[in-house]
């Protein structure tokens, strides 16, 4: 039986060294460039950068992998993995307007994971050695770009001696600029998740064998748990074939996702719930009479939350060109967990409960709360009062907490949110389990999410901590009083969350609003890669704090929707 993803890499490799692992889209475009990778090559590769990080006695130490979009990408991680070397994804710094922010969390995550090795693509490997005089972290890190490494470096290959509880990989969770946070996912939650992710997406052996091995199409960033955990590695897992292309190349055409969905014929891809809207976007009739959708059986939605009306236009819309309803597949999880939690039923549409019957579960925007499905085997989900301790009866919010095998072994180096956040208990139950921040209730079995008791905001797919946006807006203007300033996001419709900055001036700014407004958007902007929404300046004292001082960030939301804040400009109400 295995042990790692490393024992099923080898097992693949020899019993079928010729298939396809992995194609990648060069370009996007199905009729452009195309890379592929085998399972022999991968297995070789993979090998070679283990032995070359082996023989520098790295073994144990972390290796931050810095990779474009493509395929070196995986061959670094699963190097590290057979090497025993615990990897570390970034985000490499490409481009002026992500450049700075890119630069600043992979500054965080070198120091915070005490990275001994960078491992990357030639042209980043590059660009860090042009930095070096300004980014004292790599002093003392090896930098290498492995396509740069030998293939016959694998020949002095040596398995590693790995168990379950050996810690695989970090999951940096954390906001641009606030504290990281690394999650220790071990090589036993990897084959954990993994098993749960196969059975609650029915990557049954039939299926494969259905689907001629073509099993996964992916846009996906991999250096986020949901492209990785799911498409990159369950493709490993299973000794299928995965269809890659790089997230921008998404996002300046979607239809390429289509596209590539139609040329490829896949069980499985999915995206955020943004990712379905942006599709609706560019649906033309010349698009829509092209394709055919009818082989696409799990449409999975999640990171983010999965609005009914997205999944009702999704299907009214692509349904001309055969995509079901039952496809449509909303799952809930997170990197803690290494990733999959629950999942919807591959054979049935997911399931809704109308406003009417949620009362305060359902968004404003939607008329139903969605189901994310049912645990995966061996995953345990409780709604709990973190108060009491206690689990609540089934339709109450609560908040979800989780259980099994998949749950990671905690935050790198953080004692402190490790306990808080992986050892909650419950009065009637035994064992321990992971409180996810989260709100939802259980119904039949299913679970539906319902909001967050966190502050964390996911907007366009990608985590955004408020304190990080409040110290942006601050430092803008000289009149922008600290810690007098709250982030949330609100609800946009079709457009998801939106991020929403009010925020207290002094009295002697009273002529320059536009003026402050423009600043705190053009730097939350330029850090955070936002577009902020809506921007309320208001008079000092007014924000609702604690009683020790902190912003009360959710009371702030409702005054700004009950239009009760005190804007400056505005008469108070009497």
């Amino acid at each position: 039986m295995a042990s790692s993803l490393v024992d099923l890499l080898t097992t693949h490799a020899l019993q079928q060294p010729d298939r396809t692992a992995y194609r990648y889209l060069v370009t996007g475009d199905c009729d452009g460039e195309i890379q592929d990778l085998s399972y022999g090559r991968l297995a070789g590769r993979s090998r070679a950068v283990a032995a070359w990080l082996q023989e520098r006695g790295l073994a144990g130490s972390r290796a931050m992998l810095l990779y474009p979009p493509g395929l070196e990408f995986i061959c670094g991680y699963l190097g590290c993995l057979s090497a025993g070397v615990v990897a570390v994804p970034g985000v490499p710094p490409q481009g002026r307007s992500q450049n700075h922010r890119a630069v600043t969390r992979m500054r965080r995550l070198i120091a915070d994971a005490d990275a001994k090795v960078i491992l990357g693509g030639r042209e980043v490997i590059a660009a860090l050695g042009a930095m070096v005089e300004h980014l004292p972290e790599l002093d003392g890190i090896t930098c290498v770009a492995t396509e740069d490494i030998p293939d016959d470096a694998a020949g002095s290959w040596r398995e590693p001696d790995l168990t379950a509880d050996s810690v695989a990989f970090l999951q940096y969770t954390s906001g641009s600029t606030s504290a990281p946070r690394g999650v220790m996912v071990t090589h036993g939650n990897l084959l954990d998740n993994q098993r749960v992710i196969t059975e609650r997406m029915g990557h049954t052996p039939d299926t494969i064998a259905e689907y001629d091995h073509e099993l996964f199409v992916s846009w996906l960033p991999v250096y986020h748990d949901m492209g990785l955990i799911g498409p990159v590695l369950n493709t490993v897992h299973l000794g299928v074939t995965a269809t890659l292309f790089s997230p921008l190349h998404f996002l300046q055409q979607p239809a390429r996702w289509l596209t590539a969905l139609d040329r490829y014929r896949p069980h499985t891809s999915g995206g955020p719930n943004f990712a379905y809207e942006l599709c609706l976007k560019h649906a033309t009739p010349d698009l829509l009479d092209g394709l055919d959708l009818s082989r696409w059986r799990v449409a999975f939605n999640g990171a983010e939350p999965v609005r009914a009306a997205t999944l009702r236009r999704f299907t009214e819309t692509f349904g001309a060109a055969g995509f079901r309803r039952e496809a449509l597949y909303p799952c809930y999880g997170l990197a803690e967990a290494t990733l999959m939690v629950t999942g919807s039923s591959v054979t049935a549409p997911p399931a809704l409960i109308e406003a009417a019957e949620t009362g305060p579960h359902a968004g404003a925007a939607d008329a139903a709360a969605v189901s994310s499905g049912r645990p995966g085997p061996g995953t345990t989900v409780v709604i709990a009062d973190p108060e009491r301790q206690e689990e609540v009866p089934e339709g109450e919010v609560g908040e979800i907490w989780v259980g099994g095998a998949s749950v990671a072994k905690g935050y790198w180096r953080n004692a402190l949110a490790t306990r808080e956040t992986f050892r909650a208990t419950l009065k009637d139950r035994q064992g321990r389990f992971l409180r996810t921040g989260d709100l939802g209730f259980l119904r039949g079995g299913e679970l539906f999410v319902t909001g967050r008791l966190k502050d964390l905001m996911v907007i366009d797919g990608r985590n955004h901590y408020p304190q990080d946006l409040e110290l942006s807006a601050e430092m803008s203007h000289w009149a922008l009083r600290p810690g007098c300033t709250a982030a949330f996001s609100v609800d946009g419709g079709v457009q998801g969350e939106q991020p929403v900055v009010v925020a207290e001036t002094a009295p002697e700014a009273a002529g320059e609003s536009e003026k402050i407004t423009d600043l705190i958007r053009s730097s939350i902007g330029t850090a955070h890669g936002l577009s902020v929404h809506d921007i309320v300046l208001v008079r000092p004292g007014t924000i609702p704090k604690t009683s020790s001082g902190k912003i009360q960030r959710h009371a702030s939301r409702e005054a700004y929707l009950a239009g009760t804040l005190s804007v400056v400009g505005v008469p108070a109400l009497s």
